[in-house]
């Protein structure tokens, strides 16, 4: 960010100083560029210049955001918020900010967000709450972000999220849900996000993706799932991804590796729009066998061996079913036999 800062300054030829100026805050005239950055601000600073553009608060020691602490900021389109100890957003805090693009709140102390969290942040295009404690998100605080391009809610807690959530988010080309808690995967979670591009959901405890999970993602190029907890995966759910080149990561997840997960894995490789980038990388969690291995490296050997035991087993039952026919059948001819005799003595 000061690299950032010091190319506005040059570009812009910004002066030092404004009478309107919070005090231990730089403020850049030309540039409409406030930079209050790390310097142990416990609250917004008053005195902000109405015309600011971008204001970096990050790196201070803020434990909450005021109603009012952003009145009649009207022109500001970048807030950077990142890295303080924010826990509480009270009511209505940001919804002066209607020309906001750009909202940084990344590493705070967060767990939830209040029900009015996004009212009247229409022209908000990127969002990052990622690093907070969020374990439960209001299915209305989202709400208001219909022109949202980039969400990163990556590293928090959450563990399930409402169907409605996303709801209004159809301009959505960037999402991040890395590093929660997330347990499954549910259709209508996405239900509007045909423009989405990029999805990662890697490092949760994923063991459940349900069918029509992907269907709606029209657009997606990647799909992250790695370091999850999926044993076995449907063919059908990857298909539903009608894309026209999608990259999927599905590393590091407890495979148990079976001819079927081989013949999963098989057909999503001739798919010509799917494309396993970490295939090789694929490792068995079982059977206690095979732990270890490399599906790569295990080729057609499960199938075979699936194949073998099929046959072996079929192979057992026909000559178990043609030793009962020959012995009912030497059964018969032996009862057939002592009948004749038992006839013959009676007629001597």
């Amino acid at each position: 960010m000061i690299g950032v800062i010091f190319l506005l300054v040059v570009l812009g030829h910004a002066t030092v100083g404004s009478k309107l100026c919070p005090s231990h805050c730089l403020c850049y005239e030309l540039s409409d560029l406030v930079d209050c950055q790390s310097r142990g601000l416990a609250s917004v600073p008053s005195g902000i210049p109405h015309g600011t553009w971008l204001l970096d608060l990050s790196g201070n020691r803020m434990t909450q955001v005021q109603s009012r602490s952003f009145r009649g900021l009207w022109s500001l389109k970048i807030l950077l918020i990142s890295n303080n100890s924010i826990q509480t957003l009270q009511p209505e805090s940001l919804s002066s900010l209607e020309f906001l693009e750009r909202l940084d709140l990344s590493y705070n102390r967060l767990k939830t967000l209040p029900p009015d969290f996004s009212h009247k942040l229409f022209s908000l295009k990127e969002l990052r709450l990622n690093h907070n404690f969020l374990h439960l998100l209001d299915p209305t605080s989202l709400h208001d972000l219909e022109n949202l391009r980039k969400l990163d809610l990556s590293y928090n807690q959450i563990t399930s999220l409402d169907v409605r959530l996303f709801n209004s988010l159809s301009h959505l080309n960037y999402l991040n849900l890395e590093g929660n808690k997330l347990n499954v995967l549910v259709d209508d979670l996405l239900s509007r996000q045909q423009n989405l591009q990029i999805l990662h959901l890697g490092h949760n405890n994923i063991s459940v993706i349900e069918n029509q999970a992907f269907t709606p993602l029209r657009s997606l190029t990647l799909l992250s799932l790695h370091g999850n907890q999926l044993v076995h995966i449907r063919f059908k759910t990857f298909l539903e991804l009608q894309t026209a080149n999608t990259h999927l990561q599905l590393s590091s997840n407890p495979w148990t590796c079976d001819c079927e997960l081989q013949r999963v894995f098989g057909k999503i490789q001739r798919v010509k729009h799917l494309q396993v980038v970490d295939y090789k990388d694929i490792i068995c969690h079982g059977p206690l066998q095979l732990a270890g291995r490399a599906l790569t490296s295990l080729d057609s050997q499960l199938c075979m061996a699936e194949t073998v035991s099929v046959l072996v087993i079929t192979i057992t039952v026909l000559l178990a079913v043609i030793g009962a026919l020959v012995k009912a059948e030497r059964n018969q001819k032996n009862k057939q036999s002592q009948s004749e005799s038992d006839e013959d003595k009676h007629n001597k």
